[in-house]
């Protein structure tokens, strides 16, 4: 018998100009105390957390173990080798731009890397996340810590057969293909540590495939051009110490999809040209998290003041909110055994 928890960083997305680019693990987590036999036995699943009521502990139903048995078919075993209790408790809102699909897929691959005792490495499940989350931003930065830059790379006419089923189909077992090696690059970049999130979480869900159905299928040169000076300052300033406020809100700045996107979330453009540090000070910035509708803000002080600005701001536009002041989890996700 082991006993053991997984614990997957909620995530922000899209941070600034990083559209679909750069993804920023939060010290705010999901948890998986996994409880397995000596043998072969059955699996039961218990959940608390976000939308309790509506997530299913269906194993075939639910994403965590979704998933897991999508990586232990692709090994060849049809159901979990042995016995298993999981409990998941996640505090990560659904629906609200704050990664909790990435993390839930990175618990299921997890958890199959352990009960099976698979031996693959962060870099190894990834590659299995990949195929299901097929945006890296959220995921690389949930499963690696801290501020992440990550693309995937470009597959041979061979590998691309591997992608051409649908998540769904790999879920539902039509399709058990071990994914593409190395997918997915990334680099973690250095953070000031005075510098925390604030998230500012509306009480409503907006659907990804929702928020990207306003965006546009082309850009201008011009927006392209300003969110590249932008992405490349950012990355740079958001490290150094002291902080320079002024220019990490500047470059925090976004023409990809965030002016598209603000018809989806009263407020948001309210929140992005209120808060700059001449009219608050502390404050470096804001942007969208993820596809929202949370937003994010970055500061260095008056935390709680920040945020009371914002949630005002939101409550103007009839939309009622709760805030976290948050650090990034540097060390993304992990598994710990109980002695």
């Amino acid at each position: 018998m082991a006993k053991f928890q997984i614990s997957v960083p909620a995530s922000s997305a899209n941070i600034g100009p990083g559209f679909d680019v750069l993804g920023l693990s939060l010290d705010y987590s999901m948890t998986v105390d996994v409880e397995t036999s000596s043998g072969p036995g059955d699996f039961v699943l218990t959940y608390e957390g976000d939308s309790a009521d509506s997530v299913s502990t269906k194993p075939s139903e639910n994403m965590v173990t979704q998933v897991a048995l999508y990586v232990l078919r692709c090994n060849g075993m049809e159901d979990f080798p042995v016995g298993v209790r999981a409990h998941v408790k996640n505090p990560i809102p659904l629906g609200r731009g704050m990664g909790s699909s990435a993390s839930a897929a990175i618990a299921g691959v997890m958890l199959a890397n352990e009960v099976a005792k698979l031996g693959l490495s962060k870099d190894e499940m990834m590659d299995y996340v990949l195929m299901l989350e097929r945006h890296p931003d959220n995921v690389m930065a949930a499963m690696m810590g801290g501020l992440v830059a990550s693309f995937l790379r470009e597959l041979s006419e061979e590998e691309r057969k591997a992608f051409e089923p649908s998540d769904d189909d790999l879920l539902k077992h039509r399709a058990l293909t071990i994914p593409p090696k190395k997918l997915a690059s990334y680099f973690r970049f250095p953070w000031n540590p005075d510098m925390k999130a604030i998230v500012v979480i509306p009480e409503f869900h907006l659907a990804t495939s929702k928020a990207r159905s306003v965006l546009p299928q082309t850009y201008s040169r011009a927006d392209a051009i300003f969110n590249l000076q932008r992405l490349v300052m950012l990355t740079a300033a958001i490290g150094q110490s002291p902080v320079q406020a002024d220019v990490v809100c500047e470059a925090m700045q976004d023409k990809l999809h965030q002016p598209y996107r603000a018809s989806l979330v009263p407020g948001l453009t309210e929140i992005i040209n209120t808060l700059k540090p001449e009219n608050l000070p502390g404050v470096c910035g804001s942007c969208l998290s993820g596809a929202g509708p949370t937003v994010l803000a970055l500061a260095t002080a008056n935390f709680e003041k920040i945020a009371e600005t914002m949630v005002g701001i939101f409550k103007k536009n009839g939309i009622n909110c709760r805030y976290l002041v948050l650090s990034p989890a540097f060390g993304g996700a992990s598994v710990t055994y109980s002695s």
